[in-house]
């Protein structure tokens, strides 16, 4: 992580003061709804943002690449009824852009609807109460009685030779790119790396995916994650794993690979190796805060440790998803405000949109072999019948339960695959049984039948 840059105020009696109870830094999913809640709950809040409203997951994540996924589903669904479109990348990213400006403007509705002051600029720490914002219109010095960082996360860069010359792009570069690559190096296969690949495969960019481990999305049940790759393959990525990349020169990459050395040329180089805390130029040193290079370090209810300052979403490095960001923020409101909640934190769903989707929550089969005590049921797509009926039969789904019959954990390749671990979530959270879950009525025919099918299994 980089050091920040000390701050100077030279400028201090020409500084504008204002107070209020609670300052924001950051509107992404965690920080402008965590001040719509606070101020629905009687709160005077100010929130500060130095570029888009609504964050990293609405301007260059998220919601822009989902549309994209979009665009590339009807592109499958077309080639599975025997049309062959002409694909129009150009316009899918500027229905793209129509999506994210909406959304945006939402955003903003939103804040003012709640009379929140939104305050534009960067924003750093002077005291534990008190944080400066460069504005358009000069500095201002906002003070308040509780401060939420939820400043999210960034690409980042790895040391490798020659990439800082190379013109490689990030996941914020690429969704600005406005024409089709031919082809794409994709470096890093997890999440940013395994949505781009099916999207822009899809789109008929020839993909190739360099990944130093072993295996694709780590951290996902392996199993999963290994035939998803192979569904990728027989759609025509190639995947280059436990390969280390040495260096980049234009448009060619090296990498070692069991001892040998390759080199591989694309149009396009896209670096997805993770993202790192977005603290730079906070000063959080001004106010005592204390982070490492995995984010700022935070308690159970998102505090630091300074009392009256939390650090919510990406930047405490606890759980890289908007929806994660979105209820710690309002867990961390809660805590200013007093309030007791019943949020699982620990029951934490988190999905792949990439072609099959995947999903996943709880324990992986892997974990639980490891720990003894659980059971795993595996029930397949192919024998669901709305699933046949859509003609996607390629998928899988697990259903875990511990030691005392209670879901521990639910893991999907295939359509519809976020909706159907949302469900085993919402039940994990309430402590349901897999006993409890097969007397539960499910809906036919729909995907959402094989779990309702697992728990039946055990």
């Amino acid at each position: 992580m980089c050091s920040q840059p000390s701050n100077q105020y030279s400028r201090i009696s020409n500084l504008k003061m204002e107070k209020t109870d609670l300052i924001i830094i950051g509107s992404g999913p965690g920080g402008y709804r965590a001040a719509a809640y606070a101020a629905t709950n009687g709160l005077r809040v100010v929130l500060l943002e130095k570029e888009e409203m609504g964050g990293t997951c609405l301007n260059r994540g998220c919601i822009p690449t989902k549309t994209l996924c979009h665009e590339a589903d009807v592109i499958r669904t077309l080639h599975r009824s025997g049309v062959q479109p002409a694909v129009d990348f150009k316009g899918a990213v500027n229905r793209m852009k129509g999506v994210v400006e909406s959304l945006r403007q939402g955003v903003e509705s939103l804040m003012s609807s709640h009379k929140i002051r939104v305050v534009r600029g960067a924003a750093s720490f002077v005291g534990k109460n008190t944080v400066n914002v460069e504005t358009s219109e000069g500095p201002l010095t906002i003070e308040a009685d509780n401060i939420i960082i939820a400043t999210g996360a960034t690409p980042a860069i790895p040391p490798i030779q020659g990439l800082s010359e190379s013109g490689v792009m990030t996941s914020d570069d690429i969704l600005r790119m406005e024409n089709l690559p031919e082809s794409i190096i994709i470096i890093g296969a997890g999440v940013i790396g395994m949505e781009f690949a099916s999207i822009l495969n899809t789109f008929g960019s020839k993909v190739t995916v360099v990944e130093f481990m072993k295996e694709c999305l780590p951290g996902i049940d392996q199993d999963i994650a290994k035939r998803f790759r192979k569904s990728l393959e027989k759609a025509g990525v190639t995947f280059a794993m436990q390969a280390a990349v040495k260096a980049v020169c234009g448009n060619v990459v090296t990498y070692e690979q069991k001892g040998k050395s390759f080199d591989i040329e694309s149009d396009t180089i896209l670096l997805a190796t993770g993202r790192c805390p977005a603290v730079m130029g906070l000063a959080l040193e001004n106010a005592g805060v204390e982070y490492t290079a995995k984010g700022i370090t935070v308690d159970d209810n998102m505090r630091t440790n300074v009392s009256n300052i939390y650090a919510i979403g990406d930047v405490n490095g606890k759980t890289l998803l908007a929806h994660a960001a979105t209820m710690q923020g309002i867990k961390a409101v809660n805590s200013i405000l007093g309030k007791s909640d019943n949020i699982r934190l620990d029951v934490m769903p988190a999905a792949v949109f990439t072609y099959p989707e995947i999903a996943s929550v709880g324990i992986t089969e892997s974990e639980a072999k490891e720990q003894g005590g659980y059971e795993c049921r595996k029930v397949f797509y192919r024998s669901n019948g709305k699933a046949l009926a859509a003609d996607e039969t390629d998928g899988l789904l697990k259903l875990i339960a511990d030691s005392k019959g209670r879901i521990a954990g639910c893991h999907v390749m295939g359509t519809h695959a976020a909706d159907i671990v949302q469900e085993a979530a919402s039940l994990m959270a309430l402590g349901t049984t897999v006993a409890q879950l097969a007397e539960i009525v499910h809906i036919h025919p729909t995907v959402g039948e094989m779990l309702h099918d697992a728990a039946m299994a055990f």
